[in-house]
């Protein structure tokens, strides 16, 4: 967000003005731009650094002939006609030109002959390439892009029918996303990747693109100057490239933690999440129409210290710490209320309460904790409907009991109930719930079902009304990785249930937890996260030992899997070709919060939640 800040204030660090207000502007910007500015900048934000109008470039817009304009979008062809266009009309002042991704000279060319024509040479102020062709979502999560994500989706990498050339396309479309990545990270990473994946293509081709850039000393974008210092210790990253489908059974699983349940549950994109709230259920009369739902949408941001506080705590946890807010939050709201009656204020008349504010010291410091009290209330009426929604869902599903039987599957432990019975089982989970039970038992179990034991699943999911869909691919999958490693283990500890929670269960609570398991998770290492391990402190490991090793500041690239570097490293960065998912991303910064002043970056090619991804892998088989 720094680098865009940078942006945003024509490229210069910030300057105020004389009167200390800001430059007003317009930041011009396509459906990309908008996607990587909205996770990390609101509306208000957006107006302290002088942006006064936002605008999608493609929209029609009014000349504004005297403000200065910010362009942040992609080159492509129908882009740069439009701002072409924009130059000719002489919309505005003057023009910032920034792009997302690197544009080619041919296209700059375009650009500077449209000026000429326009008589508005002038008036281009700057064209900037920024090399942020990637979505930050939280400081240490990031996802390469939200428009064109089927083109770099699971399925499309792994389609039996894919080209050659097809292949190359998506490989560079992630490398030059990784490349920016990189760029405004300011470092060159250590790559380690598996063999014979498409990470490792990606492994390839980044290498070469790092290499490339580091041997044009004139135009390197790893200077000095240029980089983000201080965001990193002299100790250079290591990045670590896994293919998806190392694990699959991970993104279909059923989870318990907070932002995990949120994406998986509710419509959650980009840091949004969106609900529909049931409007009661008063009767409304024969014959009416029912009441419209009404939609609405929260931020979920890292400005919002519950969130940043329990997206990664279990359910039960967060539904507790929801009632104690709320209780705290009463406990101050009533001392407003009487601090305002003691001085004869009744109502939220803001200007008496000034008038008399030196008559108390209580009274100031009540006044001047009311827009923070505002605050906390808005933020605990947030949790409380997300929190709500997802309730819902774990109760009508019985998502507890889901998570913890699919935890002791992966975990190879003792199962209390058969699978059949929990397929057959009319009260819990939807179809979709229980093809995603059938695919992980399918995938962790270490000898494939027998046919006959297949067909008995089969029909039982069929009468449950799961679609078989996805099961041909998983079969495929299944039967191909058998051959090249042992399935993944997911260690060997389940979730203890600890006894319902006595304060939720209190009749004071808002969430009705009762029938509810309240599992506490015990921190076990997902396949990802046990690779990053043994690479990130050179442990040897039979399922990283193979790794291969490339270093782009060497010289000459030497293929080897022998590194160079024996110490443990500080700082890592896992990137997942082929889709991620926020269990895996809890599951590292789990296992980071252990290993003292390391720091671990999780990102992926998409974000898919289990629908999705089902979704994605029906149309495979």
């Amino acid at each position: 967000s720094v680098a865009l800040k940078r942006m945003l204030n024509f490229n210069v660090p910030p300057v105020k003005n004389s009167t200390g207000e800001p430059v007003w502007k317009v930041l011009i910007y396509d459906r990309f731009g908008q996607d990587i500015i909205s996770p990390l900048l609101s509306v208000k934000e957006l107006r302290d650094m002088g942006i006064t109008l936002h605008l999608l470039l493609h929209s029609d817009r009014d000349a504004i002939p005297d403000v200065p304009a910010v362009y942040f979008v992609m080159p492509t062809e129908e882009n740069i006609d439009r701002m072409c266009q924009d130059l000719r009309n002489q919309l505005y002042e003057s023009y910032y030109l920034n792009f997302i991704s690197a544009i080619s000279r041919s296209k700059l060319e375009d650009i500077a002959n449209a000026a000429i024509g326009a008589n508005a040479v002038t008036q281009v102020a700057k064209v900037f390439d920024q090399y942020l062709n990637f979505i930050t979502l939280e400081d240490d999560m990031f996802v390469l892009c939200n428009q064109n994500k089927e083109l770099v989706s699971y399925r499309a990498i792994n389609r039996p029918d894919i080209t050659d050339t097809e292949m190359e396309t998506i490989m560079d479309t992630i490398v030059d996303s990784l490349f920016c990545f990189f760029v405004t990270l300011g470092a060159i990473p250590i790559i380690r990747c598996s063999r014979g994946t498409a990470a490792e293509m990606v492994a390839v081709k980044l290498d070469k693109k790092l290499r490339e850039n580091l041997r044009d000393a004139r135009n390197s974008l790893f200077t000095g100057d240029t980089l983000g210092a201080g965001q990193f210790s002299f100790q250079r990253p290591l990045l670590v490239l896994v293919d998806r489908n190392i694990d699959l059974a991970t993104p279909l699983h059923h989870t318990w933690t907070y932002q995990a349940l949120v994406h998986d549950v509710l419509d959650f994109h980009l840091n949004r999440v969106n609900l529909e709230e049931s409007t009661g259920l008063e009767s409304s009369p024969a014959g009416a129409r029912p009441k419209k739902k009404n939609k609405k949408s929260y931020d979920l941001t890292a400005s919002d210290k519950f969130w940043q506080k329990h997206k990664g705590s279990p359910f039960p946890e967060v539904a507790e710490s929801v009632q104690q807010e709320l209780e705290s939050y009463r406990a101050q709201e009533d001392e407003v209320k009487r601090l305002k009656s003691i001085m004869g204020i009744e109502g939220e008349d803001e200007g008496a309460i000034s008038m008399l504010s030196d008559n108390t010291a209580k009274l100031t410091s009540a006044v001047s904790s009311l827009p923070e009290l505002l605050e906390k209330k808005r933020l605990i009426d947030l949790h409380t409907n997300v929190a709500t929604a997802v309730l819902e869902h774990i109760k009508s599903r019985k998502l507890d009991v889901y998570f913890e039987y699919e935890e002791k599957i992966m975990s190879k432990s003792t199962l209390d109930k058969s699978l059949l019975d929990m397929i057959s089982d009319p009260d819990a989970g939807t179809p979709e719930d229980k093809m995603r039970l059938f695919l992980i038992y399918y995938i962790s179990s270490a000898q494939a079902p027998s046919e006959i034991d297949l067909e008995q699943y089969k029909k039982a999911l069929t009468d449950a009304g799961c679609n078989l869909a996805p099961l041909s691919y998983i079969k495929q999958w299944k039967a191909f990785t058998k051959m090249a490693s042992a399935p993944a283990s997911y260690g060997n500890t389940t979730p203890k249930p600890l006894g319902l929670f006595s304060r939720v269960m209190n009749t004071g609570s808002q969430f009705v937890m009762e029938g509810v398991k309240n599992l506490v998770l015990k921190q076990q290492n997902l396949p990802v996260t046990r690779i990053l391990d043994s690479l990130m402190e050179m442990k040897s490991n039979p399922e990283t030992d193979d790794y291969r090793y490339f270093d782009p500041k060497m010289l000459r690239g030497n293929d080897s899997s022998v590194p160079r570097n024996k110490n443990p490293f500080q700082e890592a960065i896992v990137f997942v070709v082929g889709g991620g998912n926020y269990i895996e991303y809890q599951n590292l910064i789990d296992y980071i919060k252990g290993k003292q002043g390391k720091h671990v970056l999780y990102g992926c090619s998409e974000l898919f939640n289990a629908t999705q991804f089902v979704k994605q892998v029906s149309t495979l088989g």
